[in-house]
């Protein structure tokens, strides 16, 4: 559970009782169960405390999970004195918790403390690698994200005149970020630690576009397009002046920058290689990421089997669909009639988002037939937005504000419209929106008896896990029923075991972009976009691209163990509420609830 991070939730249901008999009087506690109530109590006040701090230290997060308290601070992240105060923070916390201890703790107690020190431990462990020194490519950029907050379309606010003077503040502290970059990547420069050459390259467009002429035109101006009817005239025409000032010479000069830097030195300097093994002491840090991501001690020689494996079982389930759809042919034959259709394509962006929204109907009242319980926040389906479209994923899900008011937001990536066909959409649904990230994140933000560091933080294989699981229930929830989304379910799973297969390639293996690229086209309809993307990602993410089916193997294997050792007693609601009700975890940690859960379903 890392700080950047912001994820999920579910509401604990309890059940009803009869009338209560007369109660009786409680005697004495024991010194051994005050001890152990002392512990809860100190650990509950340890958890508000570090929440505090966390928050303080990293108020991008607070904005995100809709606390405005700090919504004027941006902290120099990239530098030596931010990695050392994160350090002192998280070795304090584990410190401070590990004095209490866990001895006679049980219940959740128990579980929010092994996961806090767990949290802590990886925290410690991440800084110990150098991602500083290349803090920036196509797919993790900060340039982005502050676009992304500035246009006024996310999670900062820009209701009132505060919001409007909070982000002025915030915002004349990027130039810093941007500044810090450019030193820790001719660190990285002189350490061998930088990024892909093709990565980079990428990367140029994407600052190009807040490199504007005319304020007009900038993605930070937004917001004063959009400036409420209820502020003065002598506010808006403050504000106007300042948005204007702040973009012409703090703004566009920092992109400038950071676009000259990247083009003139740092793409001559960055590598030809695509894998993180390249890098010094690259396999110790996949070997971590890989551990991190998955939540599991798995090699990433192990990974690269399962994913063969899967792509093998995958492509059986194919040809069984292709036979039953009279197609003749190899596979790949069958890819090439399903992407020769032009019906299988969306004729422009409005078509697309609107054949979303119409699935949002219907699959809404289908959901109770799986689920007995449902986030009280709504989302949003937008576009992504043009300035990343190029490099962004074909979906992404974005979390709503702790109070609900901000709702979750899924993005369906419009660009190249040859790349997102038809037969992607209900998969990409299940999985983004409902009963996938919206579902699983929104639920765990409402669960306000958790301690926040878990209703906010989350295990990268449990929420991408949990996402690609919602897809595999598409035919139980009565969807699936077009050949079609068939063989598009089959083919988002396709990809995420093609994933595993190509991530452990690039990092572990020594594969290269066009190797990469050569086994996705052999393997998959896909098209030349998204492979590019895909790809280009993997590099920019190491390990990240494993937790998706390492995730959802293990819950499909949960829910397996679960049906066979309760028979006619398993309750498809109440193994999900299961999964979903303690918020995200580590993926042993789940094995070891739901054995327990099911040990006491068969007590008599």
């Amino acid at each position: 559970m890392h700080r950047l991070t912001a994820l999920f939730v579910v509401l604990a249901l309890l059940c009803g009782c009869g009338e209560s008999p007369t109660p009786i009087a409680p005697a004495d506690p024991s010194p051994a169960v005050t001890e152990v109530t002392d512990h809860a109590a100190q650990l509950t006040t340890l958890y508000a405390e570090f929440w505090e701090a966390e928050l303080k230290l990293s108020p991008m997060t607070a904005t995100q999970v809709g606390d405005p308290r700090y919504n004027d601070l941006l902290p120099n992240t990239l530098s030596a004195d931010y990695r050392d105060q994160s350090r002192q923070h998280a070795q304090s916390f584990l410190e401070r918790a590990e004095k209490i201890g866990a001895p006679g703790l049980s219940g959740q107690d128990l579980l929010s403390y092994e996961l806090f020190v767990r949290s802590q431990r990886d925290t410690l462990a991440e800084l110990e690698f150098p991602r500083h020194l290349a803090p920036l490519n196509q797919f993790f950029s900060f340039a982005n994200h502050f676009a992304s907050l500035g246009s006024g379309s996310t999670a900062q606010p820009f209701k009132t005149v505060k919001d409007y003077d909070d982000w002025l503040s915030r915002a004349r502290k990027i130039p810093v970020i941007f500044d810090q970059a450019i030193v820790n990547m001719r660190e990285g420069m002189a350490a061998g630690v930088v990024q892909p050459k093709v990565l980079m390259e990428k990367v140029l467009p994407q600052l190009d576009q807040q490199i504007v002429d005319k304020i007009a035109d900038s993605t930070y101006y937004g917001p004063i397009t959009r400036l409420p009817e209820t502020f003065s005239d002598e506010d808006k025409a403050r504000l106007t002046a300042a948005y204007e000032k702040m973009i012409t010479e703090q703004l566009v000069p920092a992109y400038q920058r950071l676009r000259a830097f990247v083009a003139d030195e740092y793409i001559p300097a960055a590598r030809d290689t695509v894998g993180l093994g390249a890098l010094p002491n690259g396999a110790a840090w996949y070997a971590y990421l890989v551990r991190q991501s998955t939540t599991t001690h798995l090699t990433p020689d192990q990974i690269h089997q399962i994913g063969l494996d899967e792509v093998t079982r995958i492509h059986t389930e194919m040809e069984a669909l292709q036979q039953s759809m009279g197609i003749k042919g190899t596979l790949k034959d069958f890819f090439a009639v399903v992407k020769a259709d032009p019906a299988n394509y969306f004729s422009d962006e409005l078509e697309l988002l609107a054949a979303y929204g119409s699935f949002r109907s219907t699959i809404q009242p289908k959901l109770a037939a799986l689920f007995d319980i449902q986030p009280k926040a709504d989302f949003e389906i937008r576009p992504v937005e043009p300035f990343r479209a190029a490099s962004a994923s074909s979906g992404q899900y974005n979390a709503p504000s702790e109070d609900g008011t901000r709702p979750g937001i899924f993005y369906v990536n419009t660009f190249d419209l040859r790349a997102r066909p038809r037969w992607a959409l209900e998969s990409l649904y299940l999985h983004e929106a409902t009963p996938g990230h919206h579902f699983q994140v929104a639920l765990q933000r409402e669960l306000t008896d958790l301690p926040k560091f878990r209703r906010f933080g989350g295990e990268t294989a449990f929420a991408e896990g949990w996402g690609l699981y919602a897809e595999s229930l598409g035919t139980e929830l009565g969807v699936y029923t077009d050949p079609m989304m068939q063989f598009g379910a089959l083919d988002a799973e396709l990809w995420r075991a093609i994933r595993l297969v190509t991530d452990t390639g690039i990092h572990a293996k020594g594969w290269t972009r066009d190797q990469v690229l050569e086994y996705m086209y052999a393997n998959s309809p896909s098209e030349e976009t998204r492979a590019v993307s895909e790809a280009e990602r993997f590099m920019a993410i190491p390990g990240q691209a494993l937790a998706y089916k390492i995730g959802q193997l293990k819950i499909r294997e949960l829910r397996d163990r679960s049906a066979k050792a309760l028979g006619e007693k398993f309750d498809v609601k109440a193994f999900h509420r299961q999964v979903l009700q303690d918020g995200s975890l580590p993926l042993d940690v789940l094995e070891a609830k739901i054995d327990r859960w099911i040990a006491s379903q068969l007590s008599p």
